[in-house]
């Protein structure tokens, strides 16, 4: 059974250390360089025209965002907001329109919790040629949310790239305001395909346990440790 503690695991007593950078480079993109205080993570999932919404996520300090992510456009209804700070991407990632425009400004990190198993080294041909990127560390962060999920670390089994994203945010500054929108598993843990904001709809893989997943995030809700935008 999972609990909704962000503490992380007894083996991994070094892992404050080793995200010490991650957290260093976050707060370099935030706004104002430093340390956020108020931090969106927002998901794939399609969400209703809203202009407060729109609002609370482009004034966040700190704005992530994941692989085929949608943006509100010019002079179009405010639903998701613009304000992109930090993406995480996985190698199989299909890529929006933005998913990387106005690169040279973001940070990218790479979700690779595949490397445990079986996933190769690989990037797409249509990676941009000059864009780095910082691998989330398995051992400290994806291991981890995955012994609270309840998930067996022995099986090809981890958090969607959106819990992923919020646990370490949770992890790194867990005295900000943290808010999530459009991640669909909060309401909907049964579906068996995403629907994207952009795109079409995919797959749940089985590599994903969406019901533990939308418990943990509840559970944190109820905590005070997250608030959930819908």
């Amino acid at each position: 059974m999972f609990s909704g503690a962000v503490e992380a695991a007894p083996e991994d007593a070094v892992a404050g250390d080793e995200l010490e950078p991650y957290r260093e480079l976050f707060a370099a993109f935030a706004r104002g360089r430093r340390a956020p205080e108020t931090i969106t993570v927002v998901g794939n999932a399609p969400l209703p025209q809203d202009p407060d919404r729109a609002r609370l996520i482009d004034d966040s300090d700190l704005v992530l965002r994941m692989t085929t992510f949608a943006l509100d456009e010019f002079g179009g209804p405010p639903c998701y907001g613009r304000r992109t700070n930090v993406v995480v991407v996985h190698r199989g990632v299909l890529a929006s329109p933005h998913t990387f425009a106005d690169y040279k400004s973001r940070l990218y990190l790479l979700a690779e919790p595949g490397r445990m198993h079986w996933e190769p080294e690989w990037l797409p041909p249509w990676w941009p040629e000059d864009l780095g990127f910082l691998p989330i560390p398995n051992r400290p962060v994806v291991r981890p949310l995955g012994l609270l999920l309840g998930l067996d670390p022995e099986r090809a089994v981890w958090a969607t790239t959106g819990t992923l994203a919020v646990y370490l945010c949770v992890r790194l500054f867990p005295a900000a305001k943290i808010r999530i929108a459009g991640f669909s598993i909060v309401d909907n843990p049964e579906q068996t395909r995403f629907e994207h904001a952009w795109g079409g709809d995919v797959e749940v893989t089985v590599d994903h346990k969406l019901r533990a997943e939308s418990a943990l995030l509840r559970s944190w809700h109820d905590e005070g440790r997250i608030e959930i935008l819908r």
